[in-house]
């Protein structure tokens, strides 16, 4: 497959996601595209090639059941065809790769498996090609990353026969190399799948105790003693094992049990392989007519290179999770694989690379710091004494047996256990003498191992066994943070974009299970580094060539070009480097100062180098481009340094930033007073930078050892990075930090964490110290709503004193039972699921009684005389699901909420912190989310809440875009409580003033507390002593009540004199007032004893907000300083959780230092849908090989932990809903939209409120690509933007119209067309948005159109998250355009095609309305005109205009109004829009295969103009950033409550 990098066209941020290999088509004039030696994939392919292949037509006359082939009868099955198809089309008898991979997916697209290869699968008759092909074809489902497991549910007997048969396919057939590889991918696939009930059952078979029936005896010998309990273990299954052979009548024979050599076999295979396929030996006769084999190696057989690198694949994946790893661990020490690879000829070779890395990979996870068999970390200490302990035991033996090892015997053990030293010390021994010692002394291998002749395996096992290996946390510590040239461009770790799932890669995955936390951090360490390495590697590729590097007459490197993000460097040393460490050799610090010039830069690009700062990461760039420019040959042959000159990359952070003048520049140390502060002088710029210390450490090293040259004398360009994507070394940091901390996870949560144990311990109801009665103050808006929230229950209401009460009202204290039936759901198919929901039949007892739920009702204290002290009340009335998930939200323990789209998740989320913050005042909760807009949205609702602001903080950049008037940044809360001290003192010297007192007790907090407890409580407290026993004088209360003047100002007289218990209660209430009035003065007084912005600042995060709320990146960027301050919180929520990396979810939960070694976390609430898109990973390498995109919250679902979901939505009309409500269990809508007229009308000038149309062929063309995953489809876009302007003629407002597609090509075609239909016309304008599926994820529109643009293959719409995000977009009007034939055929999203496909597939109009408004009901068809294609829809469009143009010549004076706009169809089309402010607006006047990328548009062009007039929008043009994902619009109370 041609390589792509990223200065090509639109290379830069494309869709990383399951993608086929099709190769860019041909341009005219382009030189032909070369396929790679051994491909099957054809330059292009077109859909008429698909069609008139053979295999479609096999496939239409026997299994396919779509489009025209649905009625159609199909032959019988025929095992004949499945062989003929298997041997023909899927065998591969030479090459590296192990299937055609054209082939595979035209019968993935068919539905082969599904339609022909499963209904008729018998695993008693079924041939070994009929099994082999259905491994090919679940291969290829986990290869594009689709539901794999999914169609054999049907038959779940059947499912386990089919792996049964699997797994003993291989018993007496002799497999080709393609087809061993096949199987042991599909046997990777099935261990990455534990979580499947059925294949967890069948292949865990495998690594169980009695796999080590296959031990060699010594082996055996030493495994039981080393774990004596074992040996019980073993006893009993052996009596069991024999107990059923004597049953069946036979005798017990170990060696006839599938799981005994299972493993061993394969490994053996393995080995085979290696030794012999890999280099195959070559034969020649000589000159006698002696066959000789050659003794030199002949080309390397790539395909079993592959084979080798996924086996060890494989064993990484069962080592590195601990139910396969237990037993299976001496398995693979007993055949030392590791020791045979290390030796293995492929391991040193220059086509080994990936497979050394692997092995390594292997090595690391075989000696991993782990007890197997209890599952517990060991420590450095732990790992220490094993190792002293074995050493110890080895000398003692050599000592009494061995006399030739005498010196080793008595060596100190620092003096033997290098590899070296260890050697040298056995060399002494014959090759007769090691042999007797490895495998009858120490039993380390069998004497039966052909290998126990070599000398050199017998050494390199005792050096492995005996030798000290280096710590974990020494490794991470050693580790650069920055990436170097030499790992940016190692394919094996960082794959370029093109990876298409059919090879491995030497990185970890996360998958399911880990085994300790150390190991979850360091394989999140590894992947998240080498992401941001990807990304760095792009921003050079990017940078780099634009300065355009070249060697002048004195032979140095001289730049005749200008690249905005990279300067050449004019002056660069190193002024100091520090001693190292106790204990460390890396030097403390080392600091270089750099020196650059920006005279050649604009003012704008000027400003941004000027607002460099401290801590920013800048790379030091080494560019020496070849004398003489490559030719076209030679630049296709080389790598890409080597195209662009780069000898070396280091990266550093800057410690201070100077202007010509030495003046310091963006100081926010507080050196430099703002009054103080002046703009920078001159063009030279000097930024000291501090340098990675590992790395300088290991480049002196290679200077001084290896000879090296000195890369610090090199660097002749400084680059920088976009700040919002340069956070990858402070992430970085906190991981590692992690690592070096003892474990940190709260107890209840470790192992769940981790992925073992009961999945439902972690649930409120099996945690101690619960809230046994909640306050739910707001929650219920009646008794009714409580009833209908516990309708599986008894409800009684009682008073506070126990009575019952017959009017309740809230708000409402309920105690809860612990044996409460809560709503929470497990994964299907998990044995260890939860309960059933609230409200089911289930929640009445065996008995068939209800349960008792006592209610107490109580009358709240009276707040106070003024509006301001009455509380905010909440007005949505919350389904049962949303009370089940409050409840669970308030107890402690882990409570996941899975918000479907539309379902009210941020009203939830508030509602839970709201209930929290009154029930428990003095706890802390932390707020997380992905997103700056979603924290804002849900801070704004939490201001609507009975939470006083002065508890409430905001952290990070957003801050400043809340829709609020109060600021709740640090330094907008200090100032807040500032003036608020100064109004509250003013009030105390009123108080004083109406007391007759002094008012210099208002002077200072401290005085104001003084003057509280001697002149106000002393007062309050006479006053109620004189009040007792006075019940029956009614004006009492008024004529005694002692602060009656200080009250005399509120707007309603505070007594009456006519009741004494109702003037008590006021009375009551304006001493509260008082109370909380000097309670905030207390809380200020603080901010009058810190002088300091910042002391201030930090004592409002660490000690005074109750509620604080960040972005998780910003939790990650700022661990260390939260650490640092004694940050402190109880509980954390977590909104949009399945779109944060697991990592950036982890780091929230460790923002605090332990408290007597336990976590102070007693909360933790995950609110998100797993059904939605995932994180945004750029590399779909780390994607698909590595599961990167996995959110924490989709793990917990896999493992089958308990969550809630939310079951009603408020969003979308109920048919739209439809298309997507078939994923969750059992979503309906809210009341609200199936009274509410608006979803119940049609759309004006549509026959239906949602259909598909199908867009044929436009001028011969279905989707073309420009440049690789660039896919665009003109006939689509032309077709979309006709419908926005007929929806625009009738009156549609713009900013109620997005228009969305799945590919970035796409959107920047429609952008184009756009500009060049509608900005000629001021009445149409741009839509709200033209963006992706992917950007819009969190949005919603009332009407969208989507473009689906493939027609070969459904592309990345088969991962059914996007086709849930593009359905559920949508309110009242969803119009698809796509390729019938193409998606209708497409297995995972037939659900949805289905419904669609009910409908005709021409868009059907109805001409006869001409404005946005229309009385007909939604079902209503009549009238109904189907339109032909995109040409009529045009046609359509233009007689329109046309006649608006006609209109408006005859009678200008009608069309005008008074403010210049045009009254055109209906008086609704607005010509507000001018053809330059749609141009301004829209940026979009931009070629579709233009070579700036989208994401490069200046920021300035980000706009999008909230106050439309009339309904006109400008478009907003996203900026490249994939995090920038602007939230759902949510209004008051239910999301989609306002039309």
């Amino acid at each position: 497959m041609t390589k792509v990098y990223g200065t090509g066209t639109y290379d830069f941020k494309r869709h990383r996601v399951a993608e086929y290999p099709v190769e860019v088509p041909n341009q005219p004039g382009d030189k032909p595209v070369e396929t790679k030696q051994g491909s099957t994939v054809p330059s292009s392919i077109t859909l008429s090639e698909i069609q008139r292949d053979r295999l479609t037509k096999i496939a239409s006359a026997n299994w396919l059941k779509s489009g025209d082939n649905a009625e159609q009868k199909k032959e019988e099955f025929d095992p004949g065809l499945v062989k003929e198809i298997y041997e023909t089309e899927l065998l591969v008898k030479s090459g590296r790769k192990p299937v055609p991979l054209q082939r595979v997916m035209i019968l993935e697209v068919s539905q082969y498996l599904e339609n022909y290869l499963w209904p008729n699968f018998d695993p008693e008759a079924a041939t070994f090609e009929h099994v082999m092909s259905m491994i090919i074809m679940i291969n290829e489902k986990f290869r594009e990353n689709v539901a794999a497991w999914i169609c054999f549910y049907d038959r779940k007997d059947v499912f386990k026969g089919f792996l049964e048969r699997v797994l003993r396919l291989k018993e007496g057939r002799k497999l080709s190399i393609a087809e061993k590889t096949n199987y042991l991918v599909f046997m990777i696939n099935a261990f990455q799948s534990l979580e499947d009930e059925i294949v967890s059952e069948t292949v865990l078979r495998l690594g169980s105790l009695l796999s080590w029936h296959s031990l060699s005896y010594g082996r055996f010998q030493m495994e039981l003693c080393l774990n004596p309990d074992l040996i019980k273990k073993w006893k009993r299954m052996i009596k069991r094992e024999a107990k059923d052979a004597s049953k069946r009548g036979e005798a017990f024979d170990p060696s006839t049990k599938l799981e005994v050599k299972f493993l061993r076999n394969l490994m053996e295979e393995f080995l085979e392989v290696l030794d012999h396929n890999v280099f195959p030996r070559q034969h020649y006769v000589d000159e006698d007519g002696q066959h000789i084999e050659s003794d030199g190696l002949g080309e390397a057989d790539d395909a079993s290179v592959l084979y080798c690198e996924r086996f060890i694949e494989f064993l990484i994946d069962l080592l590195s999770q601990l139910p396969t790893r237990r037993y299976l661990r001496p398995l693979v020490a007993d055949v030392a694989v590791v020791a045979k690879c290390h030796l293995s000829v492929l391991y040193r070779h220059e086509k080994g690379k990936l497979f050394a890395q692997l092995v390594d990979l292997l090595q690391f996870y075989e000696g991993f710091e782990i007890n197997d068999h209890v599952g517990t970390q060991l420590t450095d200490d732990e790992v220490l004494q094993s190792h002293y302990d074995r050493m110890q035991s080895f000398q003692l033996l050599a000592f009494k047996k061995v006399p030739k090892l005498q010196e080793l015997a008595l060596a100190n053990v620092g003096a033997i256990h290098k590899r070296i030293d260890l050697s040298k010390k056995l060399s002494v021994l014959t090759p007769e003498e090691l042999k007797e010692l490895v495998c009858s002394k120490l039993k380390l291998v069998s004497k039966e191992d052909p290998w126990s002749e070599r000398v050199d395996f017998l050494i390199e096992i005792m050096v492995s066994f005996f030798g000290k290996q280096q710590s974990q946390k020494e490794a991470i510590n050693s580790l650069p943070l920055y990436p170097n040239e030499q790992v940016m461009w190692d394919e094996s770790v960082v794959p370029s974009i093109n990876y298409s799932g059919e090879g491995c890669l030497a990185l970890p995955k996360l998958n399911l299970q880990f085994l300790t936390l150390h190991d979850y951090l360091l394989r999140n360490f590894n992947l998240f580094r080498l992401e941001s390495t990807y990304e760095i590697r792009e921003d050079i590729q990017e940078a780099v060539p634009h300065l355009l590097a070249y060697i002048n007459n004195e032979g140095e490197t001289a730049f005749r070009g200008w690249s905005r993000m990279a300067v050449p460097i004019k002056n660069f040393k190193i002024t100091e480097v520090k001693q190292p460490n106790i204990g460390e050799v890396k030097p403390a610090a080392v600091t270089a100062e750099v020196t650059f010039s920006i005279s050649s830069y604009k003012a704008q690009i000027r400003s941004e180098w000027n607002a460099l700062k401290e801590h920013d990461v800048l790379f030091l760039l080494s560019i020496r481009p070849s004398f003489e420019p490559l030719s076209a040959e030679e630049a296709a042959k080389a790598s890409v340094p080597q195209r662009l000159g780069l000898q070396f990359v280091r990266g550093c952070e800057i410690i201070e930033f100077r202007d010509e003048e030495g003046t310091l520049m963006n100081d926010f140390t507080g050196r430099i007073k703002r009054d103080e502060w002046k703009p920078p002088k001159g063009e030279l710029r000097t930024v000291t930078v501090a340098l990675d210390t590992a790395q300088y450490h290991m480049d002196v090293t290679d200077i001084a050892e290896k000879g090296a040259e000195d890369v610090y004398g090199t660097f002749n360009v400084l680059m920088r990075r976009k700040p919002k994507e340069n956070n990858f070394k402070a992430i970085l940091e906190s991981i590692r930090d992690l690592m070096n901390e003892y474990c940190i996870v709260p107890d209840w949560l470790h192992n769940i964490f981790l992925g073992y144990g009961n999945p439902s311990s972690a649930q409120w109801t099996n945690m101690p110290d619960l809230l046994e009665t909640v306050d739910f103050k707001d929650t219920f808006l009646d008794a009714d709503h409580l009833r209908e929230c516990f309708s599986g229950y008894e409800v009684s209401f009682v008073n506070p004193v126990g009575t019952e009460n017959l009017l309740p009202t809230p708000p409402f204290r309920i105690r809860l039972p612990r044996n409460f039936k809560g709503n929470t759901h497990a994964l299907p198919g998990n044995k260890k699921s939860g309960t059933d929901s609230l409200g089911d039949s289930n929640m009445v007892d065996t008995s068939g009684k209800k349960g008792q739920l006592v209610v107490e009702a109580y009358i709240p204290p009276d707040p106070g005389p003024y509006p301001q002290d009455r509380p905010k009340q909440n007005s949505v009335r919350f389904t049962p699901t949303q009370i089940g998930a409050i409840i669970s939200g308030i107890q402690p323990g882990l409570t996941m909420v899975v918000g479907p789209p539309g379902t009210g998740k941020t009203d939830t989320a508030v509602q839970i912190l709201n209930v929290l913050y009154h029930n428990c005042p003095s706890q802390r909760t932390l707020i997380i989310t992905h997103s700056n807009q979603a924290l804002n949205d849900l801070f704004e609702k939490i201001m609507e809440r009975d939470v006083p602001a002065r508890y409430l903080l905001r952290l990070g950049q957003g801050e400043q875009e809340l829709a609020t008037d109060l600021d709740f940044s640090r330094q907008g809360r200090v100032n807040a409580m500032l003036v608020r001290r100064l109004e509250l003192l003013s009030e105390v010297e009123r108080l004083a003033r109406s007391l007759g007192l002094p008012e210099d007790v208002g002077y200072t907090c401290e005085s104001a507390g003084y003057f509280w407890l001697l002149h106000v409580y002393s007062r309050w407290e006479q006053f109620l002593a004189a009040c007792a026993d006075k019940e029956d004088k009614p004006t009492f209360v008024q004529d005694r009540f002692p602060f009656k003047e200080f009250f005399s100002n509120t707007p309603q007289p505070v007594f009456t004199g006519q009741s004494f218990e109702k003037d008590m209660r006021a009375a009551k209430g304006c001493f509260r007032h008082l109370k909380t009035m000097f309670q905030e003065l207390e809380e200020c007084r603080a901010f009058e004893l810190l002088k300091s912005t910042a002391d201030r600042a930090n004592y409002l995060m660490t000690k005074q907000a109750k509620i604080v709320a960040m972005t998780c990146t910003h939790a990650a960027l700022k661990r260390k300083d939260f650490l640092q301050l004694g940050f402190k919180y109880d509980n954390l929520l977590m909104e949009e959780s399945a779109q944060i990396l697991e990592i950036e979810t982890f780091i929230p939960m460790l923002l605090q230092r332990q408290e007597d070694g336990y976590a102070r976390l007693k909360r933790c609430i995950l609110i998100g849908d797993h059904h939605q898109l995932p994180p945004v990973v750029k590399n779909m390498a780390f994607q698909k090989y590595s599961h990167m995109d996995q959110s924490l919250f989709t793990r917990f679902v896999r493992l089958g932990i308990p969550y809630i979901e939310l079951n009603a939505q408020g969003r979308a009309r109920s048919s739209i809903a439809e298309l997507y409500n078939w994923r969750y269990r059992d979503l309906g809508d809210l009341p609200f939209v199936r009274q509410e007229a608006i979803f119940h009308k049609a759309n004006a000038g549509f026959t239906y409120d949602y259909q598909l149309i199908d867009v044929p062929e436009y001028h011969g063309r279905g989707e073309s690509a420009p440049s690789p995953w660039f896919y665009q489809n003109e006939g689509e876009a032309e077709y979309v933007v006709s419908v926005y302007m007929y929806m625009r003629l009738l009156g549609y407002p713009a900013n109620k119209i997005s228009i969305l597609t799945t590919y970035n090509g796409q959107k920047l075609l429609l952008r184009d067309v756009i500009n060049r239909r509608c900005a000629p016309y001021p009445f149409i304008g741009p839509p709200s948005k033209v963006t992706t599926v992917d950007k819009f994820q969190g949005q919603q529109n009332d009407f969208i159109l989507l473009s689906l643009v493939r027609t070969r293959f459904v592309g990345h719409l088969r991962d059914v998250r996007r086709l849930v995000v593009a359905m559920s977009r949508a309110r009242l009007g969803l119009y698809v355009f796509c390729r019938r034939s193409l998606f209708e055929q497409c297995y995972e999203l037939q659900p949805t095609f289905q419904l669609l496909l009910k409908r005709p597939d021409r868009l059907a109009l109805n001409l006869y309305e001409s404005s946005a408004h229309t009385e007909r009901p939604v079902g209503d068809t009549r009238d109904q005109y189907l339109v032909s294609g995109v040409e009529e829809m045009a046609n359509i469009v233009n007689s329109r205009i046309y006649h608006i143009y006609q209109m408006m010549s005859q009678q200008p004076d009608q069309f005008m109004t008074d403010d210049g706009k045009v009254d055109g169809s209906n008086g609704e089309v607005d010509a507000q829009n001018s053809h330059r402010n749609s141009e301004d607006a829209m940026d979009m006047s931009m070629p579709a295969s233009n070579n700036e990328e989208a994401g490069d548009l200046p920021s300035e062009s980000k706009l999008e103009d909230n106050s439309m007039d009339n309904g006109t929008a400008q478009m907003e043009v996203d900026t490249g950033d994939e995090n920038s994902v602007q939230p759902e619009s949510k209004s008051n109370g239910q999301e989609g409550r306002t039309a």
